[in-house]
């Protein structure tokens, strides 16, 4: 997965960021199976509370174990 730095906030312009962890009610299932979930996390601007970006630190969990092997053989 590409890391992404978040700069500026595109709502009031501030530079100060802090990540956080929704767990549970928000985990983010996969389409082919409900077995296959993981937690969102969320970065926040520290101005204005907006948040700026949400994402799962590992896609990857989300695929099924045969196509986890396959996408892992296509690097």
């Amino acid at each position: 997965m590409k890391k992404i730095r978040m700069t500026k906030c595109r709502f009031c312009g501030g530079t100060e960021f802090i990540t956080g962890y929704q767990n549970f009610y928000g985990a983010v299932y996969s389409a082919d199976s409900l077995l296959h979930s993981t937690s969102l996390y969320h970065t926040i601007c520290r101005e204005c509370g907006s948040i700026v970006r949400t994402y799962v630190k590992d896609p990857e969990k989300l695929l099924k174990k045969k196509d986890r092997k396959t996408s892992q053989g296509e690097d």
